[in-house]
């Protein structure tokens, strides 16, 4: 299944251009939230990534959207390379 995650920095910006990407991607499920990238809480993000089951593509409109730098993409990704995803 394609999942999606689309996420903005406040509550004032807007969602659809992530959102419309993501839906032409194929995505089944998308996850969104209107959070700061520099909140080490972001809800949505942590439910997306224990509702994965083997064989489910995680896509994004852009890396940014995933980690709130460079340190916290690289901990995403060996997150969940510790949980068996490649």
């Amino acid at each position: 299944m394609n999942i999606g995650y689309a996420r903005v920095s406040t509550r004032d910006q807007n969602l659809e251009l992530q959102l419309d990407a993501l839906h032409k991607a194929g995505c089944e499920t998308i996850y969104q939230e209107k959070v700061s990238g520099a909140s080490a809480s972001r809800p949505e993000l942590e439910r997306l990534l224990t509702q994965l089951r083997r064989g489910d593509t995680v896509i994004i409109y852009k890396l940014d959207r995933l980690g709130r730098s460079l340190k916290h993409l690289l901990q995403v990704v060996g997150d969940l390379q510790q949980r068996g995803w490649d």
